[in-house]
Protein backbone atom coordinates (compact mmCIF):
# COMPACT_ATOMS: atom_id res chain seq x y z
CA UNK A 1 0.00 0.00 0.00
CA UNK A 2 1.59 3.24 -0.77
CA UNK A 3 0.29 5.16 2.67
CA UNK A 4 0.39 9.49 3.31
CA UNK A 5 0.64 10.78 6.73
CA UNK A 6 1.31 13.38 8.85
CA UNK A 7 3.72 12.02 11.40
CA UNK A 8 3.35 15.61 14.19
CA UNK A 9 2.04 13.54 16.72
CA UNK A 10 3.77 10.09 16.50
CA UNK A 11 6.77 8.65 17.79
CA UNK A 12 8.29 7.18 14.21
CA UNK A 13 6.96 5.06 11.62
CA UNK A 14 8.34 1.89 13.50
CA UNK A 15 6.96 0.16 16.51
CA UNK A 16 7.83 1.55 19.97
CA UNK A 17 6.16 0.54 23.55
CA UNK A 18 3.83 3.02 25.07
CA UNK A 19 4.31 5.53 22.28
CA UNK A 20 1.37 5.97 19.44
CA UNK A 21 3.01 4.73 15.81
CA UNK A 22 2.22 4.95 12.03
CA UNK A 23 2.97 0.97 11.68
CA UNK A 24 0.85 0.50 15.23
CA UNK A 25 -1.85 2.32 13.92
CA UNK A 26 -2.41 0.63 10.63
CA UNK A 27 -1.60 -2.38 12.15
CA UNK A 28 -4.83 -1.73 14.58
CA UNK A 29 -7.01 -0.49 11.36
CA UNK A 30 -5.83 -3.76 9.81
CA UNK A 31 -7.05 -6.15 12.47
CA UNK A 32 -10.43 -3.92 12.97
CA UNK A 33 -10.94 -4.43 8.73
CA UNK A 34 -9.62 -8.00 8.44
CA UNK A 35 -9.65 -9.71 11.84
CA UNK A 36 -6.30 -10.20 11.03
CA UNK A 37 -3.46 -9.97 13.77
CA UNK A 38 -0.52 -8.83 10.55
CA UNK A 39 2.79 -6.84 10.98
CA UNK A 40 3.55 -4.33 8.47
CA UNK A 41 6.76 -3.35 6.78
CA UNK A 42 7.58 0.09 5.39
CA UNK A 43 10.17 0.79 2.85
CA UNK A 44 11.70 3.98 5.56
CA UNK A 45 11.38 4.14 9.35
CA UNK A 46 10.82 7.77 9.37
CA UNK A 47 11.68 9.53 12.06
CA UNK A 48 9.08 10.80 15.00
CA UNK A 49 7.68 13.83 13.76
CA UNK A 50 8.82 13.32 10.03
CA UNK A 51 6.01 13.02 7.28
CA UNK A 52 5.21 10.90 4.12
CA UNK A 53 3.62 11.13 1.14
CA UNK A 54 4.74 8.07 -0.31
CA UNK A 55 5.31 5.67 2.42
CA UNK A 56 4.84 2.26 1.07
CA UNK A 57 4.39 -0.88 3.23
CA UNK A 58 3.32 -4.59 2.50
CA UNK A 59 2.04 -7.18 4.37
CA UNK A 60 0.28 -10.67 4.44
CA UNK A 61 -3.69 -10.95 4.35
CA UNK A 62 -6.61 -14.17 3.91
CA UNK A 63 -9.14 -11.76 3.73
CA UNK A 64 -11.47 -11.96 0.99
CA UNK A 65 -11.75 -8.57 0.04
CA UNK A 66 -10.73 -6.73 -3.88
CA UNK A 67 -7.79 -4.43 -3.77
CA UNK A 68 -10.28 -1.57 -4.16
CA UNK A 69 -11.61 -1.99 -0.56
CA UNK A 70 -8.55 -2.35 1.39
CA UNK A 71 -8.03 1.45 1.24
CA UNK A 72 -11.72 2.53 1.72
CA UNK A 73 -11.98 0.21 4.97
CA UNK A 74 -8.86 1.02 6.30
CA UNK A 75 -9.30 4.92 5.99
CA UNK A 76 -12.48 4.08 8.32
CA UNK A 77 -10.65 3.70 11.06
CA UNK A 78 -7.30 5.21 10.76
CA UNK A 79 -7.08 8.60 12.62
CA UNK A 80 -7.48 11.53 9.71
CA UNK A 81 -3.86 12.04 9.62
CA UNK A 82 -3.22 8.76 8.28
CA UNK A 83 -4.58 7.44 5.09
CA UNK A 84 -3.71 5.00 2.16
CA UNK A 85 -3.76 6.36 -0.75
CA UNK A 86 -3.57 3.29 -2.99
CA UNK A 87 -3.51 -0.54 -2.34
CA UNK A 88 -1.85 -3.36 -4.73
CA UNK A 89 -1.77 -6.99 -4.92
CA UNK A 90 2.43 -8.18 -5.05
CA UNK A 91 3.74 -11.29 -4.99
CA UNK A 92 4.91 -13.30 -1.40
CA UNK A 93 8.43 -12.48 -2.70
CA UNK A 94 7.61 -8.60 -2.47
CA UNK A 95 9.69 -6.91 0.22
CA UNK A 96 8.92 -3.43 0.42
CA UNK A 97 12.79 -2.05 2.07
CA UNK A 98 14.62 -4.63 0.40
CA UNK A 99 13.11 -4.46 -2.70
CA UNK A 100 13.39 -0.66 -3.38
CA UNK A 101 15.64 0.95 -5.88
CA UNK A 102 15.52 4.42 -3.71
CA UNK A 103 14.11 6.70 -1.84
CA UNK A 104 13.10 10.53 -1.80
CA UNK A 105 12.86 12.86 0.51
CA UNK A 106 12.56 16.71 0.79
CA UNK A 107 13.17 19.02 3.55
CA UNK A 108 11.31 22.33 3.57
CA UNK A 109 12.82 25.31 5.67
CA UNK A 110 10.70 28.92 5.57
CA UNK A 111 13.17 31.23 5.47
CA UNK A 112 11.88 34.78 6.20
CA UNK A 113 11.60 37.23 9.12
CA UNK A 114 8.98 35.11 10.89
CA UNK A 115 7.60 31.91 11.06
CA UNK A 116 4.23 30.67 8.82
CA UNK A 117 1.68 29.58 11.73
CA UNK A 118 0.36 27.28 8.94
CA UNK A 119 3.36 25.64 7.90
CA UNK A 120 4.29 25.65 12.01
CA UNK A 121 4.52 21.61 11.40
CA UNK A 122 5.93 20.84 7.85
CA UNK A 123 8.29 23.27 7.28
CA UNK A 124 12.27 24.40 9.83
CA UNK A 125 12.19 28.55 10.25
CA UNK A 126 15.12 29.86 9.75
CA UNK A 127 15.33 33.71 10.61
CA UNK A 128 18.70 34.51 8.75
CA UNK A 129 18.46 34.40 4.71
CA UNK A 130 20.00 31.73 3.61
CA UNK A 131 22.59 31.79 0.40
CA UNK A 132 20.91 28.59 -1.73
CA UNK A 133 23.36 28.49 -3.96
CA UNK A 134 26.09 28.56 -1.89
CA UNK A 135 23.83 24.98 -0.04
CA UNK A 136 23.10 23.67 -3.42
CA UNK A 137 27.29 23.71 -4.43
CA UNK A 138 27.62 22.02 -0.88
CA UNK A 139 25.48 19.55 -0.96
CA UNK A 140 26.73 18.10 -4.34
CA UNK A 141 29.55 16.10 -2.22
CA UNK A 142 26.91 14.33 -0.69
CA UNK A 143 26.87 12.75 -3.84
CA UNK A 144 27.69 9.05 -5.19
CA UNK A 145 28.85 6.31 -2.97
CA UNK A 146 29.70 7.10 0.56
CA UNK A 147 30.35 5.90 4.59
CA UNK A 148 27.53 8.21 5.74
CA UNK A 149 28.73 6.91 9.85
CA UNK A 150 30.05 10.55 11.10
CA UNK A 151 26.00 11.50 9.77
CA UNK A 152 24.29 9.34 11.71
CA UNK A 153 24.10 8.32 15.50
CA UNK A 154 24.06 4.94 17.14
CA UNK A 155 25.06 3.01 13.89
CA UNK A 156 25.84 -0.24 14.48
CA UNK A 157 30.05 -0.74 13.82
CA UNK A 158 29.27 -4.19 12.17
CA UNK A 159 27.39 -2.94 9.58
CA UNK A 160 27.77 -0.84 6.40
CA UNK A 161 27.24 2.34 6.39
CA UNK A 162 27.82 2.77 3.02
CA UNK A 163 25.09 4.50 0.94
CA UNK A 164 24.65 5.60 -3.09
CA UNK A 165 23.31 9.58 -3.45
CA UNK A 166 21.87 9.75 -6.35
CA UNK A 167 21.31 13.33 -5.99
CA UNK A 168 21.07 15.92 -3.67
CA UNK A 169 20.04 19.73 -4.58
CA UNK A 170 18.50 22.92 -2.89
CA UNK A 171 16.32 25.25 -4.64
CA UNK A 172 13.83 28.29 -3.89
CA UNK A 173 10.39 27.79 -3.88
CA UNK A 174 8.68 30.97 -2.76
CA UNK A 175 9.75 31.85 1.08
CA UNK A 176 11.05 28.54 1.25
CA UNK A 177 14.17 26.56 0.74
CA UNK A 178 13.64 23.00 -0.19
CA UNK A 179 16.49 20.23 -0.16
CA UNK A 180 15.78 17.36 -1.88
CA UNK A 181 17.92 14.20 -2.05
CA UNK A 182 17.26 10.68 -3.49
CA UNK A 183 19.52 7.96 -2.24
CA UNK A 184 19.41 4.03 -2.12
CA UNK A 185 18.62 4.01 1.90
CA UNK A 186 19.50 6.72 4.60
CA UNK A 187 20.97 6.08 7.92
CA UNK A 188 18.82 7.49 11.32
CA UNK A 189 19.06 11.23 11.26
CA UNK A 190 21.55 11.24 8.10
CA UNK A 191 19.25 13.53 6.22
CA UNK A 192 18.74 15.95 8.84
CA UNK A 193 22.25 16.29 9.86
CA UNK A 194 23.80 16.86 6.93
CA UNK A 195 21.14 19.55 6.22
CA UNK A 196 21.94 21.20 9.08
CA UNK A 197 25.38 21.40 7.82
CA UNK A 198 23.98 22.49 4.43
CA UNK A 199 22.41 25.66 6.59
CA UNK A 200 25.31 26.60 8.18
CA UNK A 201 26.94 26.94 4.73
CA UNK A 202 24.05 29.19 3.80
CA UNK A 203 24.46 31.29 6.85
CA UNK A 204 27.80 31.89 5.96
CA UNK A 205 28.96 30.39 9.27
CA UNK A 206 30.83 27.28 7.19
CA UNK A 207 32.85 26.69 4.44
CA UNK A 208 31.20 25.12 0.74
CA UNK A 209 33.57 22.35 1.24
CA UNK A 210 32.23 21.32 4.99
CA UNK A 211 30.06 18.47 3.83
CA UNK A 212 32.70 16.92 2.31
CA UNK A 213 35.50 17.31 5.35
CA UNK A 214 32.85 15.75 7.47
CA UNK A 215 32.33 12.75 5.01
CA UNK A 216 36.37 12.50 5.48
CA UNK A 217 36.02 13.33 9.10
CA UNK A 218 38.28 16.48 9.06
CA UNK A 219 38.92 18.21 11.60
CA UNK A 220 38.43 21.56 9.82
CA UNK A 221 34.69 21.94 10.49
CA UNK A 222 34.08 24.27 13.47
CA UNK A 223 32.23 22.19 15.43
CA UNK A 224 29.96 18.96 14.89
CA UNK A 225 27.09 18.82 12.77
CA UNK A 226 23.66 20.07 14.65
CA UNK A 227 20.63 17.97 13.66
CA UNK A 228 17.39 19.93 12.08
CA UNK A 229 14.01 19.04 13.45
CA UNK A 230 12.14 16.15 11.87
CA UNK A 231 8.84 18.60 10.89
CA UNK A 232 10.17 19.68 7.78
CA UNK A 233 11.50 16.41 6.52
CA UNK A 234 8.72 14.33 4.19
CA UNK A 235 9.19 11.15 2.37
CA UNK A 236 8.34 11.77 -1.09
CA UNK A 237 8.38 8.62 -2.97
CA UNK A 238 10.35 5.37 -3.07
CA UNK A 239 10.70 3.52 -6.22
CA UNK A 240 10.62 -0.08 -7.45
CA UNK A 241 12.21 -1.86 -10.46
CA UNK A 242 10.03 -2.03 -13.48
CA UNK A 243 9.19 -5.53 -13.41
CA UNK A 244 7.52 -5.19 -9.75
CA UNK A 245 5.29 -2.15 -11.45
CA UNK A 246 3.97 -5.00 -14.00
CA UNK A 247 3.73 -7.63 -12.04
CA UNK A 248 1.41 -5.68 -9.90
CA UNK A 249 -0.68 -4.12 -12.21
CA UNK A 250 -1.31 -7.65 -13.67
CA UNK A 251 -2.40 -8.64 -10.38
CA UNK A 252 -4.62 -6.52 -9.09
CA UNK A 253 -7.45 -8.33 -11.12
CA UNK A 254 -6.97 -11.74 -9.67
Amino acid sequence: MVVEYDGTRYAGFQLQSGQPTIQGEIETAINRFTGERTRIRGASRTDSGAHAQGQVVDFLSQAPYTMDRFPHALNHYLPPDIRVQQAHRVGLGFNSRRDAESRTYRYRIMNRPWPSPIHRFDHHWERDPLDIDKMDRAAQALAGVHDFRPLSTGFPRDRSAVREVFRWGVTAEEDAVVVECEATGFLRHMIRRANAILVEVGKGRWPETATGEVLDGLERVPRKPLSLPARGLCLINVKYPNNWNKGKNANETD
